[in-house]
């Protein structure tokens, strides 16, 4: 599914009407019909229900004039309360203001004046259904005067709420949105969904989203500018490698995998395991020597051997030259996951980065290693895919995690170009940037999988599939997105959720993508 973000809407609104010949008025109508529509669904019978929409002065308000008319038709009790005035309004909105006076709709300005206020909110608790049409995707910053005072009025009320294209007061670019945004149970977004729909805060204010085919045609959709896509089952379907009936364990892709160290030997299990569990044939790990017995109990299904030491669980210089000529023989090779991060063993990992020549995924120690050495990924022979979390992103460009987790889709399309990679930002949710500039934001998963252990899991996912004969820009994709299905299907909607879970909902995750489920 593409998204927009709300510069590209409206450049896409002006070429349905300039080079097409289609009027925005049209599409205004189609957009409030949707509306109303999803409102009918949502009540599941709008007959004689009160109904309460407050509108803005844009596009959005002009949405909720049309959804009252259609409503009204269908028998539901509207009442629309302006809160702007509507002097202001200008162009398509101004005219479905005009014919909702002339269909004799209630519209009912919000004055400064106590009593109008008082009469919204009386309205608005004896509703059945609240629509939200105060400000849309051109809203960015912080609410104020009439719009916050509306906004909180519509938050304060125990009745559920649709907003038309975007919660009020959420940013349709960043996610990010004022502490009295709209708190949606469901939102009807127009032609294309808009990235703040799936980006934190706003997607936790948009509730269930519904994207509205209004008219527009599919020649300009498809031409759209930008090259932002949530991940669907569709597309990963499309991604996922084949296997021949007649398969065997040598065809099914090798991995090595460099991790663990004493104390983090959990995070290379998991990795491995997770590489097992995502369909690759034969699976080695690579550890220094002192963690090898340890491993060898924890894993059954994968080779383990030991790497020389400088000290306890510091690899030394001559680790780096067993590691690439093991890691040539396979079809990828993943590093990081508890390695260590003692100067010695960064050494080591910067020097097996700057010689490795198969497909790698660099995460966890090998990225705080690259940490004043970003240069190396720029050098690098080796196609790569990089998994940080914000923090480690952060380290890298010297940013806050904070800062880098409010611009994940902006840092993942840019450096994903700049390093020549596949970049995973992981996260909620985690966005991933390739390298021809394309960007894409994954939908599942839950917060269940805050918990330790869940991003080695994902490393190890992500080198068994791009074993199997996928590139590693396809085996990040369906990764990630199979990752948050196996976590969706093993938490159960539950907190709790331990990282080794995840290997044993993974097939099942794969097998529902593949049936299409």
């Amino acid at each position: 599914m593409k998204l927009v973000f709300a510069k590209e809407m409206h450049t896409l609104d002006q070429q349905a009407s300039e080079q097409i010949g289609l009027p925005t008025m049209v599409l205004m109508e189609n957009a409030g019909k949707a509306v109303a529509g999803a409102a009918a669904d949502f009540l599941e019978d709008c007959f004689g229900k009160n109904i309460v929409i407050f509108t803005g002065k844009g596009n959005n308000g002009g949405d909720g004039f049309v959804a009252a008319r259609w409503l009204v038709n269908q028998g539901a009790r509207v009442k629309v309360f302006l809160v702007s005035p509507w002097q202001e309004l200008v162009g398509d909105a101004a005219a479905q203001l005009r014919i909702c006076r002339k269909c004799g709709i209630e519209l009912l300005p919000l004055k400064d004046d106590r009593g109008s206020w008082d009469v919204a909110e009386v309205s608005c608790r004896q509703a059945d259904l609240l629509i939200d049409g105060i400000l849309g995707t051109g809203f960015k910053g912080v609410l104020n005067g009439d719009q916050q005072r509306a906004c909180r009025l519509i938050n304060s009320v125990a009745v559920p709420v649709l907003a038309i294209d975007i919660p009020s007061g959420v940013d349709a670019d960043s996610g990010l949105a004022d502490e009295d945004a709209v708190q949606a149970e469901l939102t009807v977004t127009m032609a294309l969904a808009k990235p703040g729909l799936f980006l934190y805060p706003g997607a936790e204010l948009a509730g269930e989203l519904i994207v509205a085919d209004i008219g527009m045609p599919d020649t300009l959709l498809e031409q759209a500018e930008g090259k932002k896509f949530l991940l669907t089952p569709e597309i990963v379907r499309d991604l996922l490698p084949l296997r021949g009936g007649n398969c065997h364990k040598g065809e099914a892709g090798r991995v090595v995998v460099a991790a663990g160290s004493p104390g983090f030997t959990g995070a290379a299990a998991l990795c491995a395991n997770a590489a097992v569990k995502a369909g690759a044939g034969l699976v080695s790990l690579l550890t220094p020597l002192c963690s090898r017995e340890v491993l060898a109990v924890k894993l059954t299904e994968v080779m383990v051997e030991g790497l020389i030491e400088r000290m306890p669980g510091v690899l030394g210089g001559g680790a780096a030259g067993a590691v690439l000529d093991k890691a040539g023989r396979a079809d990828v090779f993943a590093i990081g996951p508890g390695l260590g991060t003692s100067g010695s063993t960064a050494e080591v990992i910067r020097e097996i980065l700057q010689a490795m020549e198969v497909p790698v995924v660099i995460d966890a120690d090998a990225l705080t290693a690259l940490q004043g050495y970003t240069g190396i990924l720029n050098t690098m022979q080796a196609p790569k895919v990089l998994t940080p979390h914000p923090g480690e992103l952060g380290r890298l460009l010297d940013l806050d995690p904070d800062d880098v987790d409010a611009r994940r889709l902006e840092l993942a399309a840019q450096y994903a170009v700049e390093w020549n990679a596949v970049l995973v930002l992981k996260g909620a949710p985690t966005v991933i940037g390739c390298p021809d500039g394309s960007v894409y934001v994954n939908a599942t998963g839950n917060s269940a999988m805050a918990t330790g252990g869940c991003g080695d899991v994902l490393t190890g996912i992500i080198a068994g599939l791009a074993a199997q004969g996928v590139s590693l820009q396809e085996a990040a994709l369906a990764g990630v997105y199979l990752h948050g299905a196996a976590g969706d299907l093993a938490s159960g909607g539950s907190v709790g959720l331990a990282a080794g879970e995840l290997g044993s909902y993974l097939p099942q995750a794969r097998k529902m993508v593949e049936q299409g489920e």
